[in-house]
């Protein structure tokens, strides 16, 4: 028989994963091509040979979603694979319809035809939606490990934004580990909290070869974290499984792909951001928990906030800058920054729209539900540029940074800012050191 001609759907994450653990040395299907979405500039470039095997020497071309049908007919498809995450089962279907109408079939790949299993135990930290807290709860899973001697390991789910063969294996020491590999802010704001902490983090493309290298990382390891990306769920087979749902958007945890998978295989489920949450949204993503997952162990979290200066914020018109991803397709209108203007006294939270440059005029049009917040999108130089001329142009007071990484140290901003931290705090019982030492009593 002859191999079926395969479209892998993606952004540049997942999409890659899928077609190296499932597709790559796969003689019965034959990968044409990948689509890419949700992350601007990424098409028009190819897979390249070098990560692409012997069965594509000439590597796999990249193109929009948007060629899908003509792609579909014009290169003989017969299936194509729905390969990224953090989208409504209305978009899933959506696209399932545009695929079965040009003749293809549709279809998803689960966890255990992409897991890779490894020699070391793994705890993997995942998330119903994008900006629910994963990363603060990787950190908090990670200290409490480190604090029992344990060496943890962190792998991050893919950003490949770049060279693709050069992104391989990544490996995040220190913070020149951030400028060697070119790191986007998205990168940067997923791996600096852990290099800042002393842990190292490892990223890339092919996520077999990354495990055996952090298998045997230099600084030895006893544990790997996963720390998820979106709400997918994790590349690895993991021994406990970590995931986080967020009460502000409440009744999400069962609408979006592949979110309410995470929240199905959870061995424990945290319900963050209680502490600004109301009680009716709370209640909402308890029983929608206790409805999939009765089994789980239900953490109670906050992620209560604190600031360098709050005399930047009281009776101050601020603009408030927060993680873009979260702001974009995580479809959040409350960030750290907008609790930080409420809780500290701020006059006004300054609206940046009519002061907006370059591509991020683009970010907000793909995305008109951001609002009064400012997303620091910065996958590239020109976007990283807009951002810097937009926040100048802002009429504003003072600026609070409410990204997980410091922007005055990679952007010139000529106002007066404030940085905001947040990290997950534990509400009674139980608690993530009680799950962890209970884990490692059955390792």
């Amino acid at each position: 028989m002859s191999a079926k001609n395969v479209i892998i759907i993606g952004a540049a994450g997942r999409d890659f994963h899928n077609f190296n653990v499932f597709f790559r040395n796969n003689a019965g299907y034959r990968v044409v091509a990948f689509t890419a979405a949700q992350i601007p500039d990424i098409h028009d470039r190819k897979y390249p040979a070098e990560l692409a095997g012997s069965l594509y020497p000439d590597g796999i071309p990249v193109y929009p979603e948007s060629d899908l049908p003509e792609l579909i007919k014009k290169l003989n498809v017969s299936t194509c694979v729905f390969s990224y995450s953090d989208v409504t089962y209305q978009k899933v279907m959506e696209v399932s319809a545009v695929v079965n109408a040009a003749g293809a079939d549709f279809m998803l790949l689960g966890p255990e035809s992409t897991m890779i299993k490894s020699n070391k135990p793994v705890i993997a930290v995942g998330a119903v939606r994008t900006g629910c807290g994963k990363s603060q709860t990787s950190r908090r899973v990670i200290e409490i490990l480190m604090s029992k001697g344990l060496k943890v390991v962190a792998i991050r789910h893919p950003m490949p934004y770049g060279d693709l063969a050069a992104q391989k294996v990544q490996r995040f020491e220190t913070l020149k580990d951030l400028e060697k590999h070119h790191c986007t802010v998205e990168e940067m704001e997923e791996y600096e909290p852990h290099v800042v902490r002393g842990n190292v983090i490892y990223a890339g493309v092919d996520y077999e070869a990354i495990l055996r290298e952090a298998e045997k990382d230099p600084k030895g390891c006893d544990v790997i974290l996963w720390d998820g990306g979106n709400n997918d769920f994790p590349f690895y087979k993991p021994d406990l499984m970590i995931t986080v749902t967020d009460p502000h958007r409440a009744g999400h945890e069962l609408r979006y792909y592949p979110g309410e998978v995470t929240l199905r295989i959870a061995d424990v489920v945290v319900i963050n951001k209680i502490d600004t949450a109301s009680p009716e949204a709370i209640k909402i993503v308890r029983e929608n928990i206790a409805k999939v997952n009765p089994g789980a162990v239900v953490v109670d979290a906050a992620s209560p906030i604190r600031t360098d200066d709050p005399s930047l914020i009281k009776g101050k018109r601020v603009l408030a800058v927060e993680d873009g991803p979260t702001l974009t397709h995580g479809e959040m209108k409350i960030g750290a920054g907008v609790v930080a203007a409420g809780r500290y006294g701020a006059a006004q939270l300054v609206d940046p729209r009519p002061f907006l440059a370059g591509k991020l005029k683009d970010t907000f049009r793909i995305y008109p539900g951001i609002g009064t917040l400012l997303p620091a999108m910065g996958y590239g130089e020109e976007q990283l540029h807009d951002l810097e001329k937009t926040i100048n142009n802002t009429d504003c007071d003072s600026v609070i940074i409410a990204t997980p990484i410091d922007l005055n140290r990679i952007i010139k901003i000529k106002k007066p800012t404030t940085r905001v931290y947040y990290d997950l705090q534990e509400i009674g019982y139980p608690d993530l050191p009680t799950v962890l030492d209970d884990f490692l009593k059955r390792l």
